[in-house]
């Protein structure tokens, strides 16, 4: 495999790539409910109504929140968010778990579920209006709350533009028609709004700010219970976090993952607890486990240490499916391989959807072949071990590969969370 990159983008995509959307229980709530201490709190400031897509929206809307509170004394907000925004005083209407479903299948099967929610939010916010409403992420869910809610008068500002510079370009219309105020994650997306009504604002990537505090390997490995002797590398295993993912990429990766277990440290990452115990039911997970496979969290080791963070710390590979955790490999320089299925009918329509080549964020934000992506009928565990094994056998492929993610991480590091919370407060209203 030679280590020059072409640069396709973007030339026409005979793959296929797209944003999450799954759906749990939410609790019981009515237009007329309000969340703990509304009655007695005489702040003039109307909440912030707030809806995150799955864990990675939990992660990046999380220091921005923070910071949010503590400049806009007495703030109150309120949505659809996972446990790390509730620990910040969120009152969660629903949990961001709702809405981490993939692919039209998984969306067609779930749909009255995710409809019903986004109906109840409609009827809650129309009823008792939020001073704005911040969508984060899940596109497909927010894109419509955005747009009921606008008609109604409620501001509205969306945090991580829909990649419509990949996939489904035709959604800006239905953007500019939804969102006041778009925060672009990546530096070529405020030109794209440049004809609509949208005010878009560059931001850069939360996770790009995590990164200059991240530890040494060796420091992770002791912090993980691993061997820090360099003749014992580190494989991490990231196969996602939906439901729909582990089911199909957790048994590909485990078998994978087997053929490096006596030449490599394994290391697994559990995103939530519902992760954690799907990947203990499956059915090579107690075989991995006594060959040494080491599962992780959801609680990591480092309480302030996101558990996947911690993973890519210590390795020296990473097999890795298709999403943001592309990108946070690349950011902590770890070589990667990606990997993702989809079924059939999925992989059919987003074929003719997609105008790009490739499928991971550091390929497409690097407009360049650095990060081998085995898709549908290639991701098998003997072309996933084979692409792992290449990177072992190139460290000057290597050397090339960490040195463009150290100017991706330079690209991407621009306070985000700061900026975040600066735009959101100059944006709210009695």
């Amino acid at each position: 495999m030679s280590i020059s990159p072409e640069a396709p983008w973007p030339r026409p995509c005979s793959r296929w790539r797209q944003r999450p959307l799954n759906v749990q229980p939410w609790r019981s709530f009515t237009s007329s409910s309000r969340c703990p201490g509304e009655a007695s709190f005489d702040s003039p400031l109307r909440p912030l109504a707030l809806v995150t897509g799955e864990a990675s929206g939990d992660l990046i809307a999380r220091d921005a929140l923070a910071m949010l509170i503590r400049s806009v004394p007495g703030l109150r907000v309120e949505g659809v968010g996972g446990a790390a925004l509730a620990a910040l005083g969120m009152d969660c209407l629903a949990s961001s778990h709702a809405l981490a479903v993939r692919g039209y299948v998984e969306v067609l099967q779930r749909l009255p579920a995710l409809l019903s929610l986004r109906a109840r939010l409609v009827e809650r916010w129309s009823q008792l209006p939020p001073s704005l409403f911040l969508g984060v992420d899940a596109p497909d869910f927010n894109l419509g709350l955005e747009s009921r809610l606008r008609a109604r008068g409620t501001p509205t500002a969306h945090l991580v533009s829909p990649s419509i510079w990949a996939w489904r370009p035709e959604r800006l219309e239905k953007i500019a028609r939804a969102v006041d105020h778009m925060l672009c994650l990546f530096p070529m997306e405020p030109a794209l709004y440049a004809t609509t009504r949208v005010q878009a604002h560059y931001v850069g990537h939360p996770l790009a700010d995590l990164v200059p505090e991240r530890l040494s390997p060796e420091d992770a490995r002791r912090a993980l219970g691993l061997s820090t002797a360099l003749s014992q590398p580190v494989l991490a295993l990231l196969p996602g976090s939906r439901q729909s993912e582990l089911s199909r990429l957790g048994p590909i990766f485990l078998e994978t993952a087997e053929r490096f277990s006596r030449s490599h440290q394994l290391i697994l990452p559990a995103a939530s607890a519902e992760a954690r115990r799907q990947i203990e039911s499956l059915p090579a997970y107690p075989r991995l486990r006594d060959l040494g496979l080491r599962l992780i969290g959801p609680e990591s080791p480092l309480p302030a240490r996101p558990a996947s963070h911690l993973a890519l710390e210590a390795a020296d590979l990473a097999l890795v499916a298709s999403g943001t955790a592309t990108l946070e490999a690349a950011l902590f320089e770890v070589p990667q391989v990606v990997a993702y299925q989809v079924p059939w009918v999925t992989e059919q329509l987003m074929r003719r959807k997609a105008i790009v080549q490739h499928v991971s964020l550091p390929n497409l934000l690097l407009q360049a072949s650095w990060v081998p992506e085995l898709l549908q009928d290639r991701c098998t565990p003997d072309l996933l071990a084979r692409a792992l094994q290449d990177w072992q056998d190139q460290p000057s492929r290597i050397q090339d590969y960490q040195s463009v993610c150290r100017s991706l991480l330079l690209d991407l590091r621009q306070g985000a969370a700061a900026r975040v919370a600066e735009v959101v407060a100059g944006l709210l209203r009695p």
